[in-house]
């Protein structure tokens, strides 16, 4: 596989892997995902496939690195004013979101690829969101458990249930936070991990 190249935030770079996702973005919403190739990916961005290849390596690279932007948290978890009404609405919406037909073309992608960056950076964003949570819910002066045992009691058995068998349903989510809840809270404020990058 190439070497990818050393990329610098903003300018050319950027302009460039701007029109690269886009194109990803329009020959999914009208060909099929085994269809897409990079000579077309090229051709639909205005860039020539050694350009794609010298920056994503391959295919699947470049796919995940679409998927990730897409995974992507766009707002602040809603503030109910509990932390149990928080956490709830929030993985309801996660759930929503992963378990429809993008989500789950995006988390295969960011699975498939070689890099496991990718991987990492959407496990960053969700521990982000949980900070986010965890510390409203210490500013209220509500316990409130460890991001681990929010991950692996609320966000894991989800996302397993996404990937190999249904869609978890509304109560089956609801008794995941109820669970982790009712484990031994945290009280100490937790850090926000730093904000990802690129």
């Amino acid at each position: 596989m190439p070497a990818k190249e050393n990329l610098r935030p903003g300018g050319r770079s950027a302009r460039v892997q701007a029109s690269v996702h886009n194109a990803v973005r329009s020959l999914l919403k009208t060909m099929d995902r085994a269809d897409v190739t990079i000579p077309l990916i090229a051709a639909e961005a205005g860039v020539t496939p050694s350009t794609i290849y010298r920056r994503w390596g391959e295919l699947q690279e470049l796919l995940a690195d679409v998927a990730v932007e897409r995974l992507r948290p766009d707002m602040l978890p809603i503030d109910t004013g509990s932390a149990r009404g928080d956490l709830e609405v929030w993985t309801e919406q996660y759930c929503e979101e992963m378990s429809s037909g993008i989500g789950r073309d995006m988390m295969r992608d960011v699975l498939a690829a070689q890099d496991n960056a990718n991987a990492c950076k959407c496990d960053a964003f969700t521990r982000e969101q949980i900070a986010l949570i965890a510390e409203r819910a210490h500013a209220r002066g509500e316990a409130f458990p460890d991001i681990d045992a929010v991950m692996d009691g609320v966000v894991a058995p989800i996302i397993y249930r996404i990937l190999f068998g249904d869609q978890p349903s509304i109560e089956r989510v609801r008794d995941l936070v109820t669970d982790v809840l009712a484990r031994e809270p945290i009280r100490q404020p937790q850090p926000a991990s730093a904000p990802i990058s690129g």
